[in-house]
């Protein structure tokens, strides 16, 4: 990954996020600055910005913040260069798999939501179109 630090504007306008938010997942564990400028600037990299994307991509899906720090930690331990055991491993892809398929289970009702809500819509638009065209001379 890239060794470049960036400061927090530009990771906030990277990732969507406010600094707001930035700092408080910085306070609750989830993301930690790579460094500090001497002037006490928080600093980051390409691998925070991708932790913070995790985040941002959980949170719409209804999860905590207990379980993004436990996929966090899962996939940094997968990702680190120390030997897991065998056990160890699997153990760490299940909790994984589980987390896949708890967002797929939270995309699958967000699809169903949206289909009504844009029904909704659509309804709401046929009854503006039918009562506007017969209130014209």
């Amino acid at each position: 990954m890239d060794d470049r630090h960036m400061q927090i504007g530009e990771v906030a306008a990277r990732t969507e996020l406010s600094l707001r938010t930035i700092r408080h997942y910085e306070e609750t564990g989830l993301v930690t600055p790579s460094a500090r400028s001497q002037g006490g600037f928080r600093l980051y990299t390409e691998t925070d910005v991708a932790r913070l994307m995790v985040v941002r991509r959980m949170k719409p899906l209804g999860f905590t913040l207990d379980q993004m720090r436990d996929l966090l930690d899962a996939t940094d331990r997968l990702d680190s260069e120390s030997g897991l055991g065998a056990d160890e491993r699997e153990a760490l892809l299940g909790r994984v798999r589980e987390y896949e398929r708890a967002a797929t289970e939270q995309v699958d009702k967000l699809r169903v939501q949206l289909a009504r809500a844009e029904d909704f819509a659509v309804t709401l638009r046929t009854r503006l179109d039918r009562n506007t065209s017969a209130t014209r001379p």
